[in-house]
């Protein structure tokens, strides 16, 4: 009786496990054609607008990767994240970064221009791309 008691609490424990969604490889990337990839130092700067270059591409508020990436890449919530771009936005000494509302349109925006960078789940990473820092 116990064997078989122990056997269903491993057949559910795997079975939730199964069930459970694949987590996403963040990943930070540029255009294949960048020459000089930027630090992640940087990239945190251009996503907080401290610096305009590299362009930043964002994911749109609510996407699950953006608070992911300000959290692993800048070590900001999207509570001080929203803060800072409030401050920058009222004082006149920023502008937002331009979103992409799906990674398609991220991989076009960043193939298109090498001064820009953005991040993305690892799986829709192709050629046009180069991945400079992964944040798991």
């Amino acid at each position: 009786m116990h064997m078989k008691t122990l056997s269903s609490a491993v057949a559910l424990a795997l079975t939730t496990l199964l069930a459970l969604p694949a987590r996403a490889e963040l990943v930070v990337v540029v255009s294949s054609h960048a020459s000089a990839p930027p630090s992640i130092e940087v990239v945190c700067q251009a996503y907080l607008g401290k610096t305009k270059v590299p362009e930043p591409i964002n994911m749109p508020e609510k996407h699950a990767l953006r608070d992911e990436f300000y959290s692993k890449a800048c070590h900001k919530d999207p509570t001080q994240v929203r803060s800072i771009w409030a401050k920058l936005l009222f004082t006149g000494n920023g502008s937002l970064p331009k979103e992409a509302d799906q990674p398609n349109e991220v991989k076009k925006l960043l193939a298109a221009d090498p001064n820009r960078v953005g991040y993305l789940d690892k799986k829709d990473v192709d050629a046009s791309l180069k991945v400079i820092a992964s944040l798991n």
